[in-house]
Formats: structure tokens, C-alpha cells, sequence
């Protein structure tokens, strides 16, 4: 294989996986299995573009070809390769479960439709401005401290002579554990 061949398909796998995450399924599966006629059957480079392959097949509806190409990938030179395929193939072989009609949303076909029909009319825009002002922060309310009962608690002083008694308790076990 040349090296020019070897950047030809580098540069249609790139184009594949571009198309792909751009949705266009059909242009993927076309760059893709133009990258993996260029590269050796057996080479890391081309497990990976099949592995891909396999996934815009699925994209494009195309499950046949991509139970196809991953029983084929399953005996690939290169074990990762191979253990996505088998993963994929499970995937792609596993049984499509019913979605109830009620999960679903029904997307009108505007393929169907006139250019008369197409056309959106926008409402006119007021002269107020149509952006919602977020309200203000409720500023916090100031508490009068001669109201507020400053005598002392009970709990504060049992709480400080517990701690007390603690702290003394372990001094204690500290120094008459040693030989004075």
C-alpha cells in the first residue's frame, strides 16, 4: 500500500466520521467504504473504519449489512477490534423492544408541504421589550438586636462543662499513666 493511498484513506475516515456526526448517514457510508477499500484488510487502521462502517450502516437503517460486516470483523488480526465487533454484534442481534405510542412524538413530513404552505408568518414586534426582567433578590431583613433574647442557655454551659470534664478526664489518663 502507498503512503498516498494510506492518506487518502486516513482522509475519507475522517470525512466518514464527520458526516456521520453531522447526520448524514448515506455520505458517511460512502467515505467510509472508500477508506476501507484503500487500507489492508487485516490492519488496525481498517478494523477501525469498518467498526465505524458497522455503526452508519445501523444509523442509516441498513442492520443487515451491519450484522454482515460484524460477523466478518469478529475474526479480525486485531483482538480489540475483534471484541467490538462481538460486542456490536450482540447489540445489533438483540431483540427491538415496543415503545408505547404515548413515549413517542409524531414530527410532520414538511417534505410534503407547498412553499406557500411552508412560510412561517412572524408576529409583529411591540415596542416593550419582550425580554422578562429576572425580579430582584429579596434583601435580607435586619433584625433588631435589643429584641432578640440575649439570656444566657442552659445548653451552652452544660455543653462547655462536658467538654471541660472530657479534656480534664484525658489530661488525666495522659500524665498518670507515666512513672513520675
Amino acid at each position: 500500500m502507498s503512503v498516498e493511498s494510506l492518506e487518502i484513506a486516513k482522509t475519507r475516515y475522517q470525512a466518514g466520521k464527520a458526516a456521520f456526526e453531522n447526520g448524514q448517514y448515506r455520505e458517511a457510508i460512502e467515505n467510509l467504504e472508500k477508506a476501507s477499500a484503500l487500507l489492508a484488510p487485516n490492519s488496525r487502521l481498517a478494523g477501525e473504519v469498518e467498526i465505524h462502517l458497522v455503526t452508519a450502516y445501523e444509523a442509516a437503517g441498513r442492520t443487515d449489512d451491519a450484522i454482515a460486516l460484524c460477523e466478518r470483523l469478529k475474526r479480525h488480526a486485531h483482538f480489540e477490534i475483534g471484541k467490538q465487533a462481538r460486542q456490536m454484534l450482540y447489540i445489533l442481534k438483540a431483540p427491538k423492544l415496543k415503545r408505547p405510542s404515548e413515549w413517542m412524538t409524531e414530527i410532520p413530513d414538511l417534505g410534503a408541504l407547498s412553499d406557500n404552505e411552508l412560510k412561517i408568518s412572524v408576529p409583529a414586534k411591540s415596542t416593550k421589550s419582550s425580554v422578562q426582567q429576572k425580579p430582584k433578590p429579596a434583601e435580607p431583613e435586619f433584625v433588631d438586636l435589643s429584641q432578640v433574647n440575649t439570656r444566657d442557655n442552659r445548653f451552652i454551659w452544660v455543653a462547655l462543662i462536658a467538654i471541660a470534664l472530657t479534656i480534664s478526664y484525658l489530661l488525666w489518663l495522659n500524665f498518670s499513666g507515666t512513672p513520675g
